[in-house]
């Protein structure tokens, strides 16, 4: 077997580490620089609301450890989608405009989490948390839900994720045909 080969996930994207672990790293990483701007904000939705969230009595960095446990999760499903044919095709197209055919996959990929991160704000905060927090009842946790912190901070996650995941890991090395085959 060559060094290459051992580098290659089976989807074809290489990388010393592959794409679970740049989305992971790069999923914490991102819920950090999140988490400081909420806490930064409004510090009881990170260290009570959180906690009170799953059930849990707010102690010590609980919260912190739960918001950035999502974040990895979130990361490795950001590293699972973008390296799937349909949205590697369309991030590594050369389009016809020469403003977004000129811009590197690291941008590409940067963008794409850009999009995640409204998105995970779109469907997590102002649609799952509301349900789950009412089915909790009173004192479920009182989280900004679509405060422009929120958003912020969301946008900031999809940010760091991309730009992490795209260091850590290489997608300029398969050939993946049109955006839309499957």
């Amino acid at each position: 077997m060559s060094a290459e080969s051992d580098n290659t996930s089976s989807f074809g994207v290489r990388s010393a580490i592959g794409w679970p672990i740049g989305g992971i790293v790069g999923g914490a990483i991102g819920a950090a620089v999140f988490g400081a701007v909420i806490w930064f904000f409004q510090p009881e939705a990170i260290e009570a609301a959180i906690p009170s969230a799953y059930g849990i009595d707010p102690a010590g960095v609980t919260g912190w450890l739960i918001h950035i446990g999502h974040g990895a999760v979130l990361g490795l499903i950001f590293g699972f989608v973008v390296t799937r044919r349909p949205i590697l095709s369309a991030i590594r197209m050369n389009p016809e405009t020469e403003t977004i055919s000129s811009t590197s996959i690291v941008l590409r990929v940067v963008g794409a989490g850009f999009a995640y991160g409204i998105a995970v704000w779109a469907i997590l905060p102002v649609i799952v948390l509301p349900v789950w927090t009412d089915t909790l009842g009173p004192g479920g946790g009182d989280f900004p839900i679509v405060a422009v912190e929120s958003l912020l901070g969301h946008v900031l996650f999809g940010l760091i994720l991309g730009l992490v995941f795209a260091v850590i890991v290489d997608l300029t090395d398969r050939e993946t045909g049109e955006p839309l085959e499957g």
